[in-house]
């Protein structure tokens, strides 16, 4: 009994510290705090979110539900409700180990519409259209529309940012407001990770998968010909060059064969 006494301090020291490790580069755990991505989540809702690919070099991709940190402005002047010492001290030790967002961050959840080199855009009374496809999205909550009280765009996403809404339109403070600072998107490198399953609670588990929609052929066409096309750029001048020295090339023997003829007359 002695030597579990002992011991356990130590098993407590390795579970923290892979509870830690496992929040900074695995996986976390957080807690939906508004209506703006209804009814795919629901506030209280906990998700977890995939904090180990971006690790790989990997970027968001469109349908993808991601956390991400307040680009700056977002969530505005928000003021912390304190809930007491012992609840503060709780929620400050789950969220050291991943159980709990911390109060201190500003992060937001939303779905990622377009990425770098996309022209994503909405007219009132139409879908939200991403390279000239428009989408089908029965993601968005009952009753609302693709965009009418908040039309935008044609905008050309930048390289390394992200277009992002809410599926809650008439309730989502998302890119659509706050095309004042980068046009709305939101950098790559503010992207905390890709929320990849609601766990709680138990009778709303289900995974979080990218809708069909953004696999539509074409819908990437627009991203996916710039390298095309930059190939045919630098090919193209090694195509006339060469297409030089052949034309010289016959000139010169057709210039040399009339002599070679007559020498062997």
């Amino acid at each position: 009994m002695r030597s579990f006494w002992k011991e356990l301090p130590i098993l407590v020291i390795i579970a923290l510290a892979l509870a830690l490790l496992i929040k900074t580069f695995l996986v976390q755990a957080f807690s939906i705090p508004s209506d703006s991505m209804q009814d795919t989540l629901q506030r209280g809702d906990r998700v977890l979110v995939d904090k180990l690919t971006p690790w790989f070099g990997s970027e968001p991709e469109r349908g993808e539900v991601v956390v991400f940190h307040d680009p700056g402005g977002w969530l505005g002047e928000s003021q912390t409700k304190s809930s007491g010492p012992v609840a503060e001290g709780i929620q400050k030790a789950l969220s050291f180990i991943g159980l709990m967002p911390s109060a201190e961050e500003k992060d937001l959840i939303k779905r990622v519409i377009a990425v770098g080199g996309d022209t994503v855009s909405c007219k009132r009374g139409g879908k939200v259209m991403v390279n000239g496809k428009p989408l089908d999205e029965p993601y968005i909550f009952p009753g609302n529309t693709p965009c009418d009280e908040k039309p935008f765009g044609p905008i050309k996403v930048p390289e390394g940012r992200i277009w992002v809404m809410g599926d809650h339109r008439q309730d989502s403070l998302d890119s659509r407001y706050h095309q004042n600072l980068n046009n709305g998107t939101v950098s790559v490198d503010d992207v905390v990770g890709r929320a990849i399953v609601i766990a709680w609670p138990i009778n709303r588990w289900t995974t979080l998968p990218v809708p069909s929609t953004f696999d539509q052929p074409g819908l990437g066409a627009a991203a996916a010909m710039a390298p095309s096309a930059l190939g045919v750029a630098g090919a193209l001048p090694i195509v006339l060059w060469r297409r030089r020295r052949l034309i010289a090339k016959v000139r010169t023997e057709a210039e040399s064969r009339p002599e070679r003829l007559t020498a062997d007359c």
